[in-house]
């Protein structure tokens, strides 16, 4: 049985598919199924999922009758076989590291839901997107009460940001509900929410979403039937909060749990203006273009090396609201060597010295380095408050290991750390001639 289920509705996506399902099969992870579901598509999408399916047998497809997102995602449900679920739309895609993260911090915390960041995408520019202000483990009131603050975010509401389990799903039943088209992601969380104990928030992003949702205006429903369908989410929203309060606290609570009716006035439709915080699309992860990845001799191999290293710093840096300056700032001082000026420290790094300086001061300020001077001297050491950095650090030089000696056996990677070594000897003889 596969590790994870991933299920994608799709629907006339022949212009976005491609993106979307390579994402997918491109994950760092590999133990997991894709479940296409065709709803009765009339372009190219069905012969698409078909070749897929035909290309990599973790693919299976369905192919239905048009009965909308909902009904389509409860028939995938039903046929997953994973331990956990993942959801895509197809006009969206998955970072690389997407599953490895969810499943990492599920199966480490023990977590019946993780929770993550997103991006979000508005034609060629892109912001990061998320919630909770640190990694950590919550109980369902304590995720309550976060929600409670903005309780129509589209981070709570959505299901693209999240991994379930499945064994939760199909002991209490849980289905998306036909009878919206407004909300319907939202309620089902609510449903999930109700039954998990634990839920783990991931600082890192591992969505990227681009579709902008059609108001309930454009979908052509009639005020009447709108009005109905925000009653039936309020009424699902306000019950979720009398279960996992006491009577009291509940009541204590009401005034903020009717703030949703004024946080959901609007009618679901998504304004494509700029959002402060967005850069360009393309410059919010460490990239290689193919012809980099190509290319031949010293300084393309010197290139590729430091730019697998930056990938996976850029993820512990996501995850603790710090740039990859600072943690390769973190780890440089926490390695033996002798002292270092701040002109050498720069180039050691790849970093301007204005960037060094500006690292130094963020990482004073949040007392993850400290300060000793001894005459005109001065020397940063690494604190316990940076403890949890470098621990996932430790863990990020693992995965560059595992990424390096992919398909060695032990005694070749034997032999070459031990040639390495000598290399290594020749260049630092080399450089004091």
């Amino acid at each position: 049985m596969p590790m994870v289920s991933i299920i994608v509705p799709v629907y006339n996506a022949g212009k976005t598919l491609d993106r979307c399902v390579n994402s997918i099969l491109n994950q760092e992870y590999r133990d997991f199924e894709l479940i296409l579901l065709d709803d009765g598509s009339t372009d190219s999408s069905g012969a698409l999922c078909d070749a897929y399916a035909g290309r990599d047998e973790r693919v299976r497809v369905i192919h239905k009758a048009n009965s909308g997102v909902s009904d389509t995602r409860n028939q995938g449900i039903a046929l997953a076989k994973g331990k956990y679920l993942q959801f895509s739309d197809s006009d969206d895609w998955f970072t690389p590291e997407s599953t490895k993260f969810l499943v990492q911090a599920a199966s480490e915390h023990n977590c019946d839901m993780v929770i993550a960041d997103f991006y979000r995408v508005i034609g060629e520019r892109v912001s990061q997107k998320g919630n909770m202000e640190a990694e950590g483990v919550m109980n369902r009131e304590d995720y309550a009460v976060r929600m409670m603050q903005k309780p129509a975010d589209f981070y709570y509401g959505v299901l693209w940001n999240k991994l379930y389990k499945r064994s939760i799903i199909e002991q209490y039943h849980l289905t998306m509900d036909t009878s919206v088209s407004w909300c319907e992601d939202f309620m089902f969380n609510l449903e999930y929410v109700r039954h998990a104990r634990t839920i783990y928030a991931l600082k890192v992003p591992v969505y990227y979403y681009v579709k902008t949702k059609d108001s309930l205006v454009s979908q052509g429903i009639s005020v009447k039937k709108t009005i109905q369908m925000k009653r039936t989410v309020f009424a699902c929203y306000n019950d979720f909060y009398k279960d996992v309060f006491d009577d009291m606290d509940y009541e204590k609570r009401k005034g903020q749990v009717y703030r949703f009716l004024f946080d959901a006035a609007g009618d679901g439709s998504v304004s494509p203006l700029n959002i402060p915080g967005t850069y360009r699309l393309g410059n919010e992860r460490t990239r290689v273009s193919e012809g980099v990845l190509a290319g031949e001799g010293v300084f393309f191999d010197a290139y590729r090396e430091r730019k697998l290293l930056d990938k996976l710093l850029d993820i512990v840096a996501l995850r603790n609201d710090l740039t990859t300056t600072d943690v390769k700032l973190l780890y440089f001082l926490s390695q033996p060597h002798e002292k270092c000026t701040q002109k050498e420290t720069a180039d050691i790094l790849n970093i301007t010295r204005g960037e060094l300086s500006v690292s130094i001061q963020k990482l004073l300020g949040r007392e993850m380095i400290a300060l000793w001077e001894k005459g005109r001297e001065k020397n940063y050491t690494v604190t316990q408050e940076a403890e949890n950095v470098m621990s996932e650090l430790l863990f990020m030089l693992c995965d560059l290991e595992q990424v390096q000696y992919e398909g060695f056996t032990p005694e070749e990677r034997a032999a070459y750390e031990k040639l390495n070594e000598k290399r290594k000897r020749n260049i630092q003889a080399a450089l004091r001639n």
